[in-house]
């Protein structure tokens, strides 16, 4: 507004004086680029529009003095005040030794000044002509007076719409933010699982999403913090109860026998062992659920990862008559995080170890199935019921078929798999018949293959 103000009323004047010589210089240009035409008829006719369209008096005459085009406006005595005016022009190019000049001079009436152009034209195989071109000036103070006076009107309404403006965009901005700030406050006093509400604008509304997804995070993250605890309090009593017991029986009963001191030292070892593996479990699923785990993928072979797990316990088949069978020709390239794939291949491995069967059997098989490759580790023990299947993946779950054999271990060897494999987003499954055997499988994208060495 400030600038509106200074341009429309202090600066109008040197503005309209630039244009007005602009003006002038152009219609004198347009004039001579004419003159050079051979048709002296369109000459004439150019000079005569120029004049009627941009409401200036134009003389165009030889140095004898005869006119060429004489074309004033107004009356006769204007025509011959400016007439008059042509020797006054002279003597101004005279002085400045050149072509062209210009000049103010008084108007007839002395009302406004007028603006005197004088200039030669020159064209080959032409006599040179000179012309005279006077454009009125008019008076700009009652211009200014009535834009000054239009000026005060809009500047008022403008600073009248600008406050309303303002006051309707500092409610929708400032709403939604006041609302965003108490909603962040019940965040800070620990009331987790809020959804914050945003407003009419993408910044605003990118904010609230950010808070709502960080107030998810820490809702998730304050019950896996609380479950880990439950767990914890839980699944480690009974270990460090046993661990006690035994210890008090080394201390007060079988400390001078050794044969007893021996089963009471294992049971404490063993239950130490147990203890410690519960732990590890914890923090692993606990670390997956949290989004903390990553995968670091790459490409490795799925054979000689499984290959290297059986032959960790082949042990077993020596000293407890278990028959591991492994069935499969070629080398297996595939895509996924090769720890975490050897985690779950030894969780299903051990799994099946325990529900073997009498035949004490467990077949491990991978073969190519489309765009993958089918990881398949079967036992033949007790099975699991048809209604039971899709609780085996929770935690310390155990199917009511397997409660007849004790079994050692976390209970979380199957809820690791599942997380492991859901972070891979791969198929995987369970498939058993009660009394025929379990069979757990799982899917990696599939590289390449190649032949055994």
């Amino acid at each position: 507004m400030i600038l509106l103000w200074v341009l429309q009323v202090i600066f109008l004047n040197n503005f309209y004086d630039v244009m007005k010589d602009e003006q002038t210089q152009r219609v004198a240009k347009n004039i001579a680029i004419e003159y050079r035409q051979k048709n002296s008829d369109n000459f004439l006719k150019t000079v005569e529009s120029i004049s009627n369209s941009n409401d200036m008096f134009i003389y165009v005459v030889s140095y004898d003095g005869k006119t060429t085009y004489f074309k004033p406006s107004g009356d006769a005595t204007s025509a011959q005040y400016y007439t008059d005016q042509i020797e006054a022009v002279n003597n101004a190019m005279l002085n400045r030794n050149g072509d062209s000049a210009y000049l103010r001079i008084k108007s007839p009436d002395e009302s406004k000044d007028v603006l005197a152009y004088g200039a030669v034209l020159t064209a080959k195989d032409k006599a040179p002509l000179l012309i005279y071109i006077f454009s009125p000036l008019w008076p700009l103070s009652s211009t200014i007076d009535i834009l000054t006076n239009q000026l005060v009107y809009v500047t008022f309404i403008s600073l009248l719409v600008a406050c309303l403006m303002s006051f309707y965009l500092s409610i929708r901005i400032t709403r939604p933010i006041r609302t965003i700030t108490r909603s962040a406050e019940r965040l800070g006093n620990g009331e987790y699982g809020i959804i914050f509400r945003g407003g009419h604008y993408t910044e605003i509304n990118n904010l609230a999403d950010t808070l709502t997804q960080a107030s998810i995070d820490l809702e998730k993250s304050d019950m896996l913090q609380k479950d880990l605890i439950a767990n914890v309090s839980h699944d480690l009593r009974t270990p460090l109860t046993m661990i006690k017991s035994y210890a008090e029986m080394v201390r007060d009963l079988s400390g001078n026998n050794p044969e007893k001191r021996e089963q009471h030292l294992n049971v404490i070892i063993e239950e130490s062992d147990r203890l410690n593996s519960l732990v590890g479990d914890l923090l692993s699923i606990s670390r997956m659920q949290s989004g903390k785990m990553t995968l670091q993928r790459s490409d490795f072979n799925l054979t000689h990862a499984a290959e290297s797990i059986i032959n960790t316990y082949k042990i077993m088949e020596i000293e407890e008559g278990y028959k591991f069978n492994f069935n499969c020709k070629v080398n297996f390239i595939v895509n996924g995080d090769e720890e975490k794939i050897k985690q779950v291949i030894s969780n299903l491995f051990t799994n099946a170890i325990k529900f073997a069967g009498k035949d004490k059997t467990v077949n491990v098989t991978l073969k190519r199935r489309g765009k993958a490759v089918l990881c398949r580790i079967e036992d033949h023990g007790v099975g699991i019921a048809s209604d039971e299947l899709d609780h085996v993946w929770e935690r310390y779950y155990r199917a009511s078929s397997n409660m007849a054999r004790p079994a050692e271990g976390s209970g979380l060897g199957l809820s690791i798999v599942k997380e492991i494999l859901t972070l891979h987003k791969t198929d995987f499954g369970v498939d058993s018949t009660v009394n025929k055997g379990t069979t757990f499988w799982f899917e990696l994208p599939y590289v390449k293959t190649y032949k055994k060495m």
